[in-house]
């Protein structure tokens, strides 16, 4: 279908649908649902959690900690990540 065919059946221009594929706008999905739709295509959203690489269980184990005792769960960190360094740098 050409792009002045899918204008005249949504009832708009051939140069928003020129816009839109050329990716200059986005339409709403309402709009892209239906650009879909007379063209015999069905939008489908999808959504899936991102993995960040985050250890779940480590985050978890430090929200059950009291804030006192993640304070010296962090202090402790940073002494081991300071001692790393001087040895890397000694060597």
């Amino acid at each position: 279908m050409t792009q002045k065919q899918l204008a005249a059946r949504a009832r708009t221009s051939q140069a928003q649908i020129s816009r839109i594929e050329r990716d200059l706008v986005s339409p709403c999905v309402a709009t892209l649902g239906n650009l879909l739709d007379l063209l015999g295509e069905e939008l489908e959203l999808d959504a899936n959690p991102i993995d960040y690489g985050h250890d779940r269980t480590l985050l978890q184990a430090n929200l059950n900690r009291t804030p006192t005792a993640r304070l010296r769960h962090g202090v402790s960190l940073a002494k081991f990540v300071r001692r790393t360094q001087a040895a890397a740098r000694g060597s």
